[in-house]
């Protein structure tokens, strides 16, 4: 189940955060770490406070977007510091740490980090299924990178450990997309309804962002997601007929 898991930092500036990070993951037993254009690559200084999970960093996966180190996840959880104009569902680390390890034990799922001085951004967030927030003091709320990822990896094993105690059963295996299967999805809706000229190219306005927002809490399975591309393609065959027979008739 662990090995499902991957913590993902985005843009992360210190790369004594990197080090510290992997120490994190591998003293509540996780390994996977994925590094999203990382400002400077790991360095000594990342060895250096790595200390004994230096495996953890030179496993480490650096790619250079959000959506190829989340692509092949059916679960990604973004964490936000802040309040948002998104209104995304939202965990909290404890129940975060109870969804992934639903999930991780038959998918693959992302765990997001952003970066240290603002987060990840709002393109970033709609990208996650769900988001999630260290309720920290309101009064000082500015919390080390490296100590959120602890904090959440602690969830993360308490719940595993939760389970492995009671011998909890296996969820029930749903079939959800992919990240990449998502957004190729909401690309093809998007292209149809510019088509149909519900919303104006270039100009979608908040409607793209509201059915995102909806396609992300209902988490639709596999096979219908293939099924709305299907009722999709047939919109845009049948937009496709009427605009040819128009052009027909005015060609006449």
């Amino acid at each position: 189940m662990l090995e499902n898991i991957r913590i993902v930092l985005v843009n992360t500036s210190h790369t004594g955060n990197i080090g510290s990070a992997a120490r994190a993951l591998k003293t509540m037993g996780l390994s996977s770490l994925y590094l999203v254009g990382p400002l400077t690559p790991p360095d000594g200084k990342s060895s250096a406070l790595a200390a004994g999970a230096g495996d953890v960093l030179a496993n480490a996966i650096i790619v250079p977007t959000l959506a190829e180190a989340i692509a092949d996840c059916s679960l990604v959880i973004g964490t936000s510091a802040r309040t948002r104009t998104l209104s995304w569902p939202m965990l909290t680390p404890r129940e975060t740490g109870i969804k992934i390890n639903e999930e991780a034990q038959h998918h693959k799922v992302a765990l997001v980090f952003g970066r240290e001085s603002s987060g990840l951004n709002n393109d970033e967030l709609r990208m996650c299924d769900f988001h999630t927030c260290i309720e920290a003091n309101p009064e000082y709320s500015s919390l080390n990178l490296a100590a959120a990822v602890q904090t959440f990896c602690y969830e993360i094993r308490t719940d595993f450990l939760n389970r492995q105690r009671q011998h909890l059963p296996p969820n029930k295996v749903y079939d959800y997309p992919l990240a990449e299967d998502l957004a190729r999805f909401f690309v093809h809706l998007e292209s149809t309804l510019e088509k149909t000229s519900f919303i104006r190219k270039n100009h979608p306005g908040a409607v793209m962002e509201k059915l995102k927002r909806l396609v992300n809490r209902a988490r639709p399975e596999a096979l219908e997601l293939n099924i709305l591309r299907g009722i999709l393609a047939s919109i845009e065959k049948h937009h496709d007929n009427i605009q040819r027979r128009s052009k027909n008739k005015n060609e006449e």
